[in-house]
């Protein structure tokens, strides 16, 4: 009985591993062992820094819609809470952008709290 060997498609899996790897740097490229191990790392780091990516949009958004606020006589957090108690419900992007793009609509938005 002859075994069987793996090698179509244990070399077909390298190269899949080497293709996702490439243009990494030294033996991240070329070793299939450096390679399979930086391709767990990128990928665990792509999954961590997709939430931490959310994390740093909204701290800016909070930035912007603070220093906007300021130039209109109030704080962030006083500007979200009387924006609650007039049930007005824009999202902090939207209410970024608005700063930055349209401040005079980001000051009637004020004006009207």
């Amino acid at each position: 009985m002859a075994r069987v060997k793996g090698g179509v498609k244990a070399r077909r899996r390298h190269n899949r591993v080497l293709a996702t790897t490439k243009g990494q740097f030294g033996a991240r490229h070329k070793n299939v062992r450096k390679a399979m191990e930086s391709q767990l790392h990128a990928f665990s780091y792509a999954t961590r820094d997709r939430r931490v990516r959310r994390r740093e949009f909204r701290a800016l958004w909070i930035l912007r819609i603070n220093a906007a606020a300021r130039e209109n006589g109030l704080t962030y957090s006083q500007l979200i809470h009387k924006m609650s108690v007039a049930n007005i419900n824009i999202n902090r992007k939207m209410l970024a952008d608005m700063a930055v793009r349209e401040p005079a609509a980001f000051t009637a938005i004020v004006k009207s709290l």
